[in-house]
């Protein structure tokens, strides 16, 4: 989240080495994730979907204008996270739902 939003408003994000080993470290790392993107103006993504964005990575980069950064990149990278962490937290046995992965969706009132 932190370094699409970061790509797609044209910003440096804020540096956020994973060093983090204990829950309470990891709720801290997505409070200052929340901050940072709380500072994103929709201003400086609007109108941006032309605009070219590369990502390096180590013997390759890949090229995107920012719709299909956003599209074919951004949006899966994020959901792979969420998916892969969900998994895991069932697997280990926390009683997680399809309900609990769709955004916290919570059941209607009973009529």
């Amino acid at each position: 989240a932190k370094g699409g939003a970061a790509r797609l408003a044209g910003v440096e994000a804020p540096p956020m080495p994973d060093t983090e080993t204990t829950f309470p470290q990891l709720r801290e790392r997505i409070a200052k994730t929340i901050a940072f993107l709380q500072t994103i103006k929709r201003d400086q993504v609007d109108g941006q979907e032309d605009r070219e964005i590369v990502l390096t990575f180590p013997g390759r980069s890949m090229t995107f204008t920012g719709e299909s950064f956003l599209t074919t990149f951004s949006q899966p990278n994020f959901l792979f996270h969420v998916t892969t962490a969900y998994a895991i937290l069932r697997s280990l046995g926390v009683p997680l739902g399809k309900m609990d992965f769709l955004a916290g969706a919570q059941q209607a009132p009973a009529a």
